[in-house]
């Protein structure tokens, strides 16, 4: 491979002002009364791909490069942090470079960032809690929206409120492995994705144990890789996860038919 980046001096990422304030909302599209057809594709390659990269950055160029180089390296789910800068319009870059893949947005804590990440092509949004706003606004749209959840209350609460996936977190603070095998027994019917301090050595146990899917961050975009701009090991990373969490999906399900 020859490289792993994409340059921003010729990429049209420039001319989406990136490095000025955010443009203004505008108008967001009627939403269908059901769910869309968006939806259960979205719900349906978060659960087949088996993991969702979550980057961060703390620039518009860091976090597009980072994602160009994880989307080449065979991601094919991937947030972005809310706190990372020009977040919505890195966004929209890469969703129009990018038409096939599900791209989101993460740590979305109100309803006015859902509505920009909507209006920027998020596919899906994720939060660390139940954000009632977005619950509400959400559930009939066309955006899947993945609340955070600890509890089995919290599980319960966010499924019967109309969540079709939930994320467990902060999943290594409450157990790892452990919590996931344990609180799926009682919802074997609830998605969930495990988040919070996972490795990519770890991602076939997850699975295994009733995870859908998992969140990986810094087993993807590595600490020291993103500060020295190494896009090359960025993409090893992602390759790895991708295949990894693949075939554990794909292990999970022959297992599943074989007990038929």
């Amino acid at each position: 491979m020859a490289t792993a980046t994409t340059s921003l001096k010729t990429s049209p990422l420039a001319s989406l002002g990136i490095l000025s304030s955010p443009p203004p909302l505008t108008p967001r599209p009627h939403r269908l009364m059901v769910r869309g057809i968006s939806i259960e594709k979205t719900s349906t390659e978060i659960n087949s791909s088996g993991v969702i990269a979550c980057l961060r950055a703390n620039s518009a160029e860091l976090a597009f490069e980072a994602a160009c180089a994880a989307l080449q390296g065979g991601i094919s789910v991937l947030e972005i942090v809310r706190s990372t800068p020009g977040v919505f319009e890195v966004l929209q870059q890469l969703v129009h470079d990018n038409p096939t893949r599900v791209l989101g947005v993460g740590t979305v804590l109100n309803i006015e960032d859902a509505e920009r990440a909507m209006i920027a092509g998020a596919k899906f949004l994720m939060s660390p809690a139940i954000v009632k706003d977005i619950m509400d606004d959400f559930r009939c749209g066309e955006v899947l929206y993945i609340p955070g959840v600890m509890t089995p209350t919290e599980i319960l609460s966010a499924y019967e409120a109309g969540a079709k996936i939930v994320k467990v977190y902060p999943v290594s603070a409450l157990g790892g492995i452990h919590y996931i095998s344990a609180i799926k027994k009682p919802f074997p019917h609830i998605s969930m994705v495990a988040s919070q301090g996972i490795t990519i050595d770890s991602v076939g146990d997850y699975i295994a144990k009733g995870a859908s899917s998992v969140v990986l961050s810094d087993a993807i975009f590595d600490k020291e890789a993103m500060g020295q701009k190494n896009f090359n090991r960025i993409h090893r990373l992602a390759n790895m996860a991708a295949m990894q969490c693949k075939e554990a999906v794909d292990r999970k399900k022959n297992l599943m038919l074989n007990n038929l």
